[in-house]
């Protein structure tokens, strides 16, 4: 494992192939780097002649937890920019799924110089869908704050992970101010409540109009309630220079995966994700410079 202090915050990553043109691959979630299919993922698209980039966001895997932004996939959407201007990878293809998606529109939005392109999948939306991110992410840390403090918090089921892979975020769960967590929890999960004109958390719609750089969009499932397929149609028609396409899956991709991996039948939910690798790679060489 390789790590990077940028701002304060220590990141883990692992930088795969030589040369080429520089790629990010980032899950949704809080899963990690480590995640079944993200690697061979990467390991793809440096066979393609590129090189490719994954990392753990802060409060995932073995990075450093960060607590501070307007919402947490702007955060982590500035550790990504200053880890990719620490590599100097100059600018990169950003590619990622679900809250992955969401990290990378804010970084090419927030941060236009780091971004070469944008490839983006499972792009979370929808009332349903944003409300229960919402509840996911933030409700266990209110709920043992609130009553019991950072102890409690770090002690969480939902932060185990990052608490195992990094010994010292326990006492960066301990350092915060009990206040001033609460208060990050509710705006990050108000941040997730639908809004007329902001298709994705944290992007208003105006600002999606402005991304010039090339994008592909692949099409959600109409059977998938968090990522709706009007999700994905509207990015792809808010982004000037966007390509929607058909994923090399079934429209029951996201749901069956879903189910495998709950049952313990699939490694993990990216595990197909290796199968965009053609697609991502003949439309970089098509659309990219």
């Amino acid at each position: 494992m390789a790590t990077a202090t940028v701002d304060g915050l220590t990141l883990a990553y692992e930088l795969l192939g030589d040369t080429g043109r520089p790629w990010v691959v980032t899950p949704g979630g809080r899963f990690t780097k480590d995640d079944p299919g993200i690697r061979e993922l990467a390991e793809a698209i440096a066979a393609g002649g590129n090189r490719a980039l994954i990392w753990d966001r802060p409060n995932c895997g073995e990075s450093d937890v960060r607590f501070t932004g307007p919402t947490e996939s702007d955060m982590q959407a500035d550790a990504l920019a200053a880890l990719l201007r620490h590599l100097d990878l100059g600018p990169t293809v950003l590619m990622g799924g679900s809250g992955g998606a969401r990290v990378s529109l804010l970084a090419a939005t927030n941060h236009p110089d780091v971004a070469a392109g944008l490839a983006l999948l499972n792009i979370s939306g929808g009332v349903f869908g944003l409300m229960s991110l919402g509840v996911v992410y933030c409700s266990p840390s209110i709920q043992a704050a609130w009553p019991d403090g950072m102890a409690a918090v770090a002690a969480l089921p939902a932060w185990a992970e990052v608490v195992e892979r990094n010994p010292g975020n326990r006492q960066r769960f301990l350092d915060q101010d009990r206040a001033e967590f609460l208060e990050t929890m509710q705006r990050w999960m108000h941040a997730y409540c639908p809004r007329p004109g902001e298709t994705v958390p944290g992007l208003p719609d105006d600002v999606a109009r402005t991304i010039s750089v090339p994008a592909l969009v692949f099409r959600s499932g109409e059977s998938d309630a968090f990522h709706t397929r009007a999700t994905s149609e509207t990015v792809a028609e808010l982004i000037p220079n966007a390509r929607l396409v058909e994923p090399p899956w079934p429209d029951r991709e996201w749901v069956e995966c879903s189910r495998r991996f709950q049952a313990g039948e699939q490694a993990g939910l990216f595990s197909r994700w290796p199968l965009l690798a053609p697609q991502l790679l003949e439309w970089a060489d098509e659309s990219l410079a």
